[in-house]
């Protein structure tokens, strides 16, 4: 048995108007992807959370954050624009368990939030439910869009909502973030990335992969490794070299690639989070966009190959904030000038934690490698990139002490064969340079 409970919600501020650039780059990859990308999940409640807890936490959340109340409206060609609203009602919904599981019962409701197309013009953005067995709360299912928040929104709405911040937010809004951009100095940002970007795009090989894909029915793969060896290396470079670990992760990735691949330089599309930008870094909104990093790494000694990617990492995400709908004319006049095998379809991003540097016994690496596991749990026919590598620390998928590699491809451009290969390389790699004397 299910119920809803209307929440009334009111926050400061709301208005009209054209997407942000990070708004703008979420809503391209819903379109090329088909997906209205839910993120959340199922999460236990504390002991004694009551119905009046869950009413007051959904509509603080509603208040507090413009883009949880951020409407769509749409142009007659389909381009959108954002609409805040000032005040609202949204459901928060009951499901009984009964005699199951209430997590499963919690697991089903999720299934079904995220498995429901989201009309972003007539319904919030934010979808949440309690599980009760027995007259007590179990569990709360949130499922948001990601046009609400991306990595870095999401970790300021739990900080916050865990501490019931009840201080004005400081954070550029997107209305406000929109302004700025149409300003003479958002212009010039987005100018000076762009010019960029076009350098990059002229000087980089025409293709991520040496070869031809392998193409295959589902056409579309994830593959996921596991690896405690390679969380162990990570460590002792990271204490070795006293270098930041995302850093040495990159070289990592860019050695391997350049060996897998038979392509250098390596380009790729780094995931940039903007957020070391004025009033960006409390954003409860998606303010990420992709740069293009170019690093020439093949054939130098680790540690050479480690300077070259961190000044490349950091020129890219320099040019990290910009226009898409420009840049995207800009692509199409380099695709136009280079022809139509040009490819851009790569991406990378680190979403793990800090790493804690250790001196690590080298045997101890090696004996971590009987547990690592590589495996292909979905193949399907929606749109996937044609290659897109998330890193993840275990903590994030329940478990501790792992690094997990999760790569998408396109196998008519990725041979499954090369994607494993890249995976288990980039641990390889690792191994063997933090075991080096």
């Amino acid at each position: 048995m299910r119920r809803v409970i209307p929440v009334d919600f009111a926050g400061t501020g709301s208005g009209e108007d054209e997407l942000s650039w990070g708004q703008r780059e979420i809503w391209q990859a819903f379109v090329e992807q088909k997906t209205w990308m839910p993120i959340g999940g199922t999460l236990p409640l504390p002991d004694g959370h009551t119905l009046d807890d869950a009413i007051e936490r959904l509509r603080y959340l509603m208040s507090r954050y413009q883009s949880m109340r951020t409407r769509l409206t749409f142009a007659a060609d389909g381009t959108p624009r954002q609409m805040v609203h000032a005040a609202g009602t949204i459901g928060l919904e009951i499901v009984d368990a009964g005699d199951a599981d209430p997590y499963e019962v919690g697991r089903a409701v999720q299934r079904r939030y995220e498995e429901t197309e989201l009309d972003f013009a007539a319904e919030w953005p934010v979808r949440m439910a309690v599980i009760e067995r027995g007259g007590t709360l179990t569990h709360l299912v949130a499922i948001m869009t990601h046009l609400v928040m991306d990595g870095g929104g999401s970790a300021v709405m739990l900080a916050e909502s865990e501490r019931n911040e009840a201080a004005p937010v400081s954070a550029m809004q997107a209305l406000e973030q929109v302004r700025w951009q149409r300003s003479p100095a958002g212009q010039r940002t987005s100018g000076s990335a762009i010019r960029h970007w076009e350098a990059t795009m002229r000087a980089i090989p025409l293709r991520r992969f040496a070869g031809d894909g392998d193409p295959q029915k589902p056409r579309y793969w994830r593959g996921e490794l596991t690896s405690a060896a390679l969380e162990l290396a990570l460590r002792a470079l990271t204490a070795r070299t006293q270098v930041d670990a995302a850093a040495i992760m990159q070289t990592i990735y860019a050695v391997t690639m350049a060996r897998v691949g038979g392509v250098n330089p390596v380009a790729t599309r780094l995931i940039t989070s903007n957020r070391f930008r004025p009033g960006l870094a409390e954003v409860v909104g998606p303010v990420s966009q992709t740069s293009l990093c170019s690093m020439d790494v093949a054939g130098v000694p680790f540690a050479e190959a480690l300077d070259r990617v961190r000044r490349a990492a950091m020129t890219a995400h320099k040019y990290g904030y910009y226009d898409r709908a420009r840049l995207e004319e800009v692509v199409a006049e380099v695709i136009r000038d280079r022809g139509p095998e040009f490819d851009l379809d790569c991406f990378y991003n680190d979403r793990r934690g800090p790493t804690r540097p250790e001196a690590v016994d080298p045997a101890e690496i090696q004996a971590a490698l009987s547990r690592t596991e590589m495996r292909w749990p979905i193949k399907r026919d929606e749109v996937y990139p044609r290659m897109f590598l998330n890193i993840d620390d275990g903590t994030a998928f329940g478990s501790t002490g792992e690094i997990l590699l999760h790569i998408e491809i396109d196998t008519h451009f990725v041979p499954p064969s090369a994607a494993e290969a890249l995976l288990y390389g980039m641990e390889e790699t690792a191994i063997n340079e933090a075991t080096a004397p």
